[in-house]
């Protein structure tokens, strides 16, 4: 009977955390798209937005008007590939996506143009190397911090090139804004057998990376295989241990990886066990939600949901799922930099989250 009584309050409980805050919360769609994957605010009235497949788009959130971009990429969108994050800084617009390369394989790239609302001619200025013959873990978020670019490099379904840093597959990289390295990197201090971009190794597929803006310190979100999502920090010269950890998760065939986590490893902040294929994620800070200052704010694609992470005792984290299967798929998220209202990607549709008036 105790154990009848038990199961009945657990699922009350997932009931009311998987509707937290719907009523005060209005989810409205503004555009269609296909398959969008980023999207960044080029000013407060304006938003760029990128296609899996190529396209870039200009969406006008005054005016409900969108139009494409013209470009010079040669995207391969086999697979996770295509074109993939996009960061408009200042008068720049930096892009990753997969660059197609000879005899069927691709890289992680980091291409950036000057802003021209008719055609954006883009010069690539970071190759992950080598290339690889594969459609898997791209990863590719990037962020400026200090006029520097971090990004996330996935390790193309590779796993143990991520424990090697000689080459950027399963790393964050960090370089300048125009490509050069720069001198403070972990090689030129105290890891002189790593690449000259890479800053921490041992990620797997990391979609999700943010800039806080309290702490100035950056945080990444990273997909395990089977189970083991997590949410950690990105730190200079350290090791998150793929794949000689397995966060939690095993293989796709229902094996063992390795432990959750042991000592010599950098350790994460929050683990999912089993996987809600983590994606995009920010630091809130704005008006629209000001409760949530602070938190992060975490999307899924598998699970389709939006959580609230209260991270400030690493010890003691709180989660709250904010809305589920409601949008679908969420891609990437951004914060309106004035009022506070959440932009957010489906696969379908770009949605507008803000709150009711009533």
């Amino acid at each position: 009977m105790f154990i009848k009584i038990l199961a009945i309050l657990i699922l009350l409980i997932s009931i009311l955390l998987k509707t937290a805050y719907s009523n005060d919360i209005i989810l409205r769609d503004l555009i269609s798209l296909n398959n969008p994957w980023g999207l960044s605010f080029l000013n407060s009235n304006q938003l760029i937005i990128t296609e899996k497949s190529g396209n870039i788009k200009l969406f006008n959130i005054t005016e409900n008007k969108i139009s494409n971009i013209k470009h010079n990429l040669d995207i391969s969108d086999k697979g996770q590939g295509g074109l993939l994050d996009v960061l408009c800084n200042k008068e720049n617009i930096y892009v990753t996506y997969s660059e197609r390369i000879e005899k069927g394989k691709s890289s992680t790239s980091i291409a950036v143009a000057k802003y021209d609302r008719n055609n954006l001619d883009f010069s690539n200025i970071f190759r992950s190397l080598p290339p690889i013959k594969s459609g898997y873990h791209f990863g590719s978020r990037i962020i400026i911090k200090d006029d520097n670019i971090y990004a996330s490099i996935g390790e193309r379904g590779k796993k143990e090139i991520a424990q090697n840093p000689t080459e950027h597959p399963g790393s964050i990289i960090r370089i300048n804004l125009d490509g050069s390295i720069p001198m403070d990197n972990p090689k030129f201090v105290n890891k002189t057998n790593w690449a000259s971009e890479v800053f921490q190794i041992g990620v797997r597929n990391p979609q999700g990376m943010a800039l806080s803006p309290f702490n100035s310190k950056i945080y990444i979100s990273n997909h395990g295989a089977r189970g083991g999502d997590w949410f950690g920090e990105v730190e200079y010269g350290t090791n998150y241990g793929w794949p000689i950890l397995g966060w939690g998760g095993t293989n796709y065939s229902g094996t063992k990886i390795g432990p959750k986590w042991e000592k010599g490893f950098k350790k994460a902040i929050h683990y999912w066990v089993p996987s809600i294929a983590i994606s995009a994620i920010q630091i809130y800070k704005g008006k629209e939600f000001e409760e949530w200052n602070n938190y992060a704010l975490i999307s899924s694609l598998k699970n389709q949901s939006l959580r609230i992470l209260d991270f400030k005792d690493i010890s003691d984290v709180k989660e709250n799922i904010i809305f589920s299967d409601k949008i679908g798929r969420i891609r990437d998220i951004e914060i309106h930099p004035y009022s506070g209202k959440i932009y957010l990607l489906s696969e379908r549709k770009l949605w507008i989250m803000e709150k009711s008036n009533y």
